[in-house]
């Protein structure tokens, strides 16, 4: 007999280890879709002979899809059932994930990226429905472990990507994503339970359209979107420009071994379930006030160590460690706003965090480009400046909400 996931809290079934842990896969295996072309940007350049800031602007146009489909699809998990939402979603991620392998010209790999950003949004939908069942006092750990599992397929497709790309050609990686996903579709659809929305008779127009008055009666939700829009911004601009740096003097690394580097960031966030539980015992903007700093202190270093391997090495632990416990700590506090609207939470925090990821990587390959690291890490702080002065105003607020409390 299935469980039935539910926003009704009296209603609602215990979360239990072992769906946490499938949870946590199926974030991971989808959301890598996003991902793959990272470390492929060189190889693809190659291919349609065009530079590095053209290259770049496929992992842009890929994340900018991925904002619109949060938007187009996300809102549908308050709406619709979410497990055949799920299932629908993975097998259209396969047929685009095979629409990029066979681009025969750039423009048609541009315009199949953002039709693969806008249909990878599974991992948004699984999120928001972990922490509509996890307890209050545990929400947070919840929703460390089901972003663990993210946030190793973000950075896990880096070295898978590069290991198949570097043997077989970069097409072959979008092969493999999309059978995987149809994989992963046949497995949702026979252990995953079957999970409805709220309770309510509601249309798609309706949901989308509360959207804007959310944001309006939550400014905690638009300033913490803010903040993790622009710590992801510097975050993709480093990444996403790596690939270019590692390709050139001193290390001349090829694609394979490019993609190991994703392998350091597991380390990162393999943090994620410990900064979900400290976010459940303290206030949430503590850690994303370290987060900040720690980002900053993180590019400061990378800008005077990045020709040296250990010190690249350093930097990037520093760097995603920061930026998974941001992610972790805003999500923990933006779900604690509205139990009945999670799912529509989510599609605004995370709108914002892709929409800064996009332009992250579309300006760090541009400022690579013309100024090459120098310039990467002036557009890097940039961000971070941004992510430092909404996030006072949070402090500001909050404080200001305490002391009348």
């Amino acid at each position: 007999m299935h469980e039935r996931f539910g926003s009704v809290l009296m209603n609602r079934p215990s979360l239990s280890t072992g769906l946490t842990v499938l949870m946590a896969f199926a974030t991971g295996a989808s959301v890598a879709n996003l991902w793959y072309n990272q470390p492929l940007l060189s190889l693809i350049g190659r291919t349609y002979h065009v530079g590095f800031s053209a290259a770049g602007s496929v992992a842009m146009v890929t994340q900018i899809g991925y904002a619109l489909g949060l938007f187009a699809y996300v809102p549908l998990a308050d709406l619709v059932e979410r497990r055949r939402l799920i299932v629908v979603l993975l097998l259209l991620t396969a047929g685009a994930s095979l629409l990029v392998a066979v681009s025969p010209t750039f423009w048609w790999l541009e315009s199949a990226s953002i039709v693969l950003g806008t249909v990878t949004v599974v991992p948004q939908i699984i999120v928001p429905v972990a922490a509509d069942l996890a307890n209050t006092e545990h929400r947070g750990r919840i929703v460390g472990i089901v972003m663990s599992g993210l946030l190793i397929g973000v950075l896990g497709a880096r070295t898978v990507s590069g290991w198949i790309g570097g043997a077989l050609g970069w097409q072959a990686v979008y092969v493999f994503g999309a059978a995987l996903m149809l994989i992963l579709a046949l497995l949702v659809q026979w252990k995953f339970p079957i999970t409805h929305p709220i309770a309510q008779k509601t249309t798609y127009g309706a949901v989308l359209r509360s959207i804007i008055p959310l944001m309006q009666q939550e400014p905690e939700l638009n300033r913490a979107s803010v903040t993790g829009g622009a710590l992801f911004g510097a975050f993709n601009a480093f990444w996403t420009t790596l690939t270019f740096r590692l390709g050139v003097s001193p290390y001349h690394f090829n694609a394979a071994l490019i993609g190991m580097f994703g392998l350091l960031g597991i380390a990162g966030a393999s943090m994620a379930p410990l900064a979900g539980r400290l976010a459940d015992r303290q206030d949430p903007r503590r850690l994303v006030s370290f987060s900040i700093a720690m980002v900053i202190a993180a590019f400061v270093w990378l800008a005077w160590f990045n020709s040296i391997l250990w010190g690249l090495i350093l930097g990037i632990l520093a760097l995603d460690l920061a930026v998974q416990s941001g992610q972790i700590s805003n999500q923990a506090r933006i779900y604690a706003l509205r139990s009945d609207a999670r799912a529509r939470l989510n599609t605004v925090y995370m709108g914002f965090y892709f929409i800064g990821g996009s332009l992250g990587a579309g300006l760090g390959s541009w400022a690579w480009d013309h100024w090459r690291w120098n310039g990467v890490t002036v557009v890097a702080l940039s961000f971070l400046l941004l992510a430092v002065l909404v996030h006072i105003q949070s402090l500001r607020k909050h404080r200001i909400h305490r002391d009348l409390a």
